[in-house]
């Protein structure tokens, strides 16, 4: 009898290590990061400024951006009066480049990294939708004419569940697989790269890219400030979004 249930728990084993295998069998892309500066010292937010010129800062009547501090080597940003939020942005214009950051969020701020942002937040924006309903890696035209809101998933009300979007772009990662593609509650890296005008948007979560979008019409300035976001409206003074390593690379 022995023989017979080693092979049972030899056939148990290999049958549980392929399935972590084809979970973890995801298409990730390598990067050259040759050329890549940091733009985030993590110890302060120089060469940052905040940016109260957003409707995200409409309940303080534009006076204040939400709050934004640099602890813990990360960039820390939340409301910060009821409502309020606002944008961190560039002292520098980018227009063609890559970035590259990590993040690590609470799952109730609704964020975004903001291409090419002005000071009132219009840009191109890879979406950190962190909560119910919201999205990762999508691309949306913040405050953009032409209606510029590409998404292939959706969170349900849970971190650990994602839904498909109709989009041009097929969704990479199968919805059975993202609890062990996400590790939220860790660093996760996001990174968009930018190019032309009318652009040429991608977005990868993790070296897997989700998202290609090119736009048909030039509806933007061809450079502008790399921004983050806390959106305005509800109360999410006690939630957080994090963000660290962040880093440039300026494309010809």
């Amino acid at each position: 009898m022995r023989p017979i249930l080693v092979t049972f728990a030899l056939i148990a084993v290999c049958l549980t290590l392929a399935g972590q295998v084809r979970a973890e069998d995801f298409k990730r892309e390598k990067f050259d990061e040759t050329g890549f500066v940091p733009i985030f010292d993590g110890k302060t937010l120089s060469g940052w400024h905040i940016s109260a010129k957003s409707g995200h800062s409409g309940k303080s009547k534009n006076q204040t951006g939400g709050r934004w501090v640099a602890e813990n080597g990360a960039i820390i940003g939340s409301q910060d009066i009821p409502g309020n939020g606002g944008i961190i942005i560039t002292d520098k214009p980018y227009g063609n480049f890559e970035i590259a950051l990590e993040m690590n969020n609470d799952f109730v701020p609704d964020s975004g990294l903001f291409l090419r942002s002005t000071e009132k937040g219009q840009a191109y924006q890879y979406m950190i939708d962190y909560h119910a309903n919201g999205n990762l890696a999508g691309i949306y035209g913040e405050g953009l004419s032409g209606g510029v809101h590409q998404r292939n998933f959706d969170f349900t009300d849970k971190v650990t569940e994602i839904k498909p979007h109709d989009c041009p772009f097929p969704l990479p990662v199968k919805p059975a697989d993202w609890p062990n593609f996400w590790h939220h509650g860790q660093w996760n890296e996001l990174r968009a790269r930018i190019v032309g005008n009318p652009p040429k948007i991608t977005t990868w979560i993790d070296s897997v890219r989700f998202m290609e979008f090119e736009d048909k019409e030039k509806r933007h300035p061809d450079a502008g400030g790399i921004a983050l976001q806390v959106h305005g409206g509800g109360d999410s003074t006690k939630q957080f979004v994090r963000y660290r390593n962040i880093r440039v690379k300026v494309l010809d």
